[in-house]
């Protein structure tokens, strides 16, 4: 019996070496939302290791959800789970609100244990939404994904602080395109495994480069303990404040929303399409992820989107390849010194692997696209005008800088609203009402030719008269 890419078990080297591959992809993405956070609360620099390194560890077991899964919960993909930057926001805002910053991460757990065990309850009628995302739908959001993560990797290469006078320097701005040409020259001249694990070697290399320039620093491996347990409610026993209940579970929606798109994006590229009942398993994966995290000081939990940019260029389908990254998380997580190490490549190196991973999820939703019947008026316009919306957090951050905080949780994030503005436009375009045959686009207008020129029939479109 032929066993599918995703079910693959690879030998044991390459599982721990690309296992490890999601890990430094992903790394970045799981430490900011606890740096941010516990920055906010004031919180001591062992106290904010440890706060790191239980979100570590929790995406670690979230992962495991996601990739093993038991009973009907887990997509049974190659998903990273970690904490969500969507959360990041409502927050800082509770800890801004809250008279006694001790009680504000209490607080917080609270909120994201209610809207984690609500979103469980909504997984299955929320999983229903996928009739809604066809080709057109799902390429768009894909291709959004990508964009919106490709400031991610720009502010990476620039430098680790923003308020830093070298901060978009030449070295750093020199280090992340030599990792990204040594990533392509890699890919290029390479073959087999070690063209599998391109992104990792540029990642270690590039670090290593950085070494005479200053820029890599290895004061947080001689600094870690070696061995860390997040243990229970370390920050105190979870407290439930009804507004900051309502704010996370917006945060649950957006969360919900994006992983479902991610999905459904992973399913295409892994060629094996997420149905209804694979996004109803792996937002129960997310959602009971998010539930148990604040249990062992971790915040919400969703779908990493840049991992699926290392499976799309990898080509590594296996989410045993995932699940071993997970392994690595939760061990990072109680060996503070261990996740200490990736700690130490440079942003700017991991901003110059971030060009590659970002941009293959792009090039990824172009694909889908392609098989989306842009030969159709109709679905032009929803492609041109759901990625017009979807940039424009991206183009212009503060364009919605009146409206209240809450609805900018929804509205700052570009897969969200392009996600909901591809759904309701195809329902408008292409559901009610009916089809509209006549809407044939076959090939671009040329200059000055009228709509009326245009003749089209079963075969090619025949321009002009």
């Amino acid at each position: 019996m032929t066993v599918h890419p995703v079910d693959e078990k690879l030998p044991a080297l390459k599982m721990a070496t690309t296992g490890l591959q999601h890990v430094a992809a992903m790394y970045a993405g799981v430490v900011a939302p606890p740096l941010i956070v516990g920055a906010a609360v004031g919180l001591s620099p062992t106290e904010l290791t440890f706060l790191t390194g239980a979100c570590l560890f929790t995406a670690g077991l979230a992962t495991f959800l996601q990739t093993l899964g038991f009973w009907k919960i887990g997509a049974r993909l190659p998903f990273v789970n970690g904490v969500t930057f969507a959360g990041v926001a409502p927050m800082t805002a509770v800890v801004a609100s809250t008279k006694d910053r001790s009680d504000a991460l209490p607080v917080i757990f609270g909120a994201v244990m209610v809207a984690g065990v609500l979103g469980f309850v909504a997984a299955p009628f929320f999983s229903k939404a996928v009739r809604f995302f066809p080709p057109v739908v799902t390429g768009t959001v894909i291709t959004l994904i990508g964009v919106s993560l490709l400031p991610v990797a720009f502010g990476w290469a620039q430098g680790p602080d923003p308020a830093a006078h070298d901060y978009g320097s030449r070295t750093y701005l020199g280090l992340a395109a030599a990792t990204l040409v040594l990533v392509l020259l890699l890919r290029r001249f390479t073959r087999g495994f070690v063209k599998q694990i391109a992104v990792l070697l540029g990642l270690v290399i590039g670090t290593l480069v950085a070494i005479p320039f200053g820029v890599t620093d290895f004061g947080p491996v001689t600094d870690a303990d070696v061995v860390g347990f997040p243990t229970p409610f370390h920050f105190g026993a979870p407290q439930f404040q009804l507004a900051a209940i309502l704010s996370l579970c917006v945060v649950m929606v957006v969360s919900m929303t994006e992983s479902t798109a991610d999905m459904l994006a992973l399913g295409e590229i892994v060629e094996r399409p997420a149905d209804e009942r694979t996004i109803a398993a792996g937002l129960r994966a997310d959602t009971l992820g998010s539930a148990l995290s604040p249990l062992f000081n971790g915040f919400m939990c969703s779908a990493f989107a840049q991992n699926i940019g290392l499976v799309a260029m990898t080509r590594i389908r296996s989410r045993y390849v995932v699940a071993t990254g997970g392994g690595f998380l939760v061990l990072m997580g109680l060996c503070p010194m261990a996740a200490s190490l990736i700690a130490v490549v440079p942003r700017p190196v991991l901003g110059g692997a971030g060009v590659v991973l970002f941009g293959s999820v792009a090039a990824s939703g172009i694909q889908t696209l392609v098989r989306a019947g842009l030969e159709k008026d109709n679905n032009v316009l929803i492609v041109a005008v759901s990625l017009a919306v979807g940039i424009i957090p991206i183009t212009a951050p503060d364009f919605y800088h009146a409206f209240p905080q809450t609805a900018r949780i929804v509205l700052d994030s570009g897969i969200s609203t392009g996600c909901v503005a591809a759904v309701v436009l195809n329902l408008v375009f292409n559901h009610l009402g009916g089809h509209r045959d006549d809407d044939e686009v076959t090939a671009p207008m040329e200059p000055g030719e009228e709509i009326g020129d245009r003749r089209t029939g079963p075969g090619p479109a025949v321009v002009g008269a």
